[in-house]
């Protein structure tokens, strides 16, 4: 990156940012005051769907996002049509989260797509960065489960409840377990 490059733009190319750039923490309290709103308000699916096209980059047609729901920035989030988040899911999303059409997200689901460096200096700096996160049509995702930074699951997998996903999971494939492996392919 360029030497005058935004901690925004760093942190969007996946790079080394500043977490307490103001720009980014006005930002983040701009989703926390709508996730207030969206987690406070009685369900409706009319008002929760506006809510969510403020908060969220793409909201396709027929999703559902059940109360509460917790994210970084929101503008990071692609979710398809058809597309159903269960209670309590949070999705840290410091670059971009994808999740496909008709895809079944679990209670408790957590996805990072946030990631720290592993040098110490690095976070006692403040340096975060983060690796997009992209999920395949028609997936199930049990509860409980962790997608982590980086990692792609493919359509038509299954994500076995409490699963630690660590490493990309290829189409019509079940994994699970702590870290997830597969258990079979259709």
């Amino acid at each position: 990156m360029q030497a005058n490059t935004t901690e925004k733009e760093k942190m969007l190319a996946g790079e080394l940012y500043d977490a307490n750039d103001p720009i980014l923490d006005a930002e983040r309290n701009h989703a926390a005051a709508l996730l207030h709103h969206y987690n406070s308000t009685p369900y409706h699916p009319v008002t929760h769907t506006a809510l969510l096209a403020q908060l969220l980059a793409v909201s396709g047609p027929g999703s559902v996002v059940r109360p509460p729901f917790f994210c970084d920035y929101g503008y990071n989030i692609r979710i398809g049509h058809g597309v159903f988040l269960n209670f309590n899911c949070v999705l840290l999303d410091v670059t971009s989260i994808e999740i496909g059409d008709r895809t079944q997200i679990g209670p408790a689901v957590q996805i990072y797509a946030a990631d720290h460096p592993r040098d110490p200096a690095a976070r006692r700096a403040n340096l975060e960065n983060g690796r997009p996160v992209r999920i395949g049509a028609n997936v199930w995702i049990g509860g409980g489960a962790v997608i982590l930074p980086g990692v792609t699951i493919g359509d038509d997998a299954i994500i076995g409840a409490g699963s630690i996903v660590t490493r990309d999971v290829p189409s019509g494939t079940t994994v699970a377990g702590n870290p997830a492996r597969q258990l079979t392919r259709s």
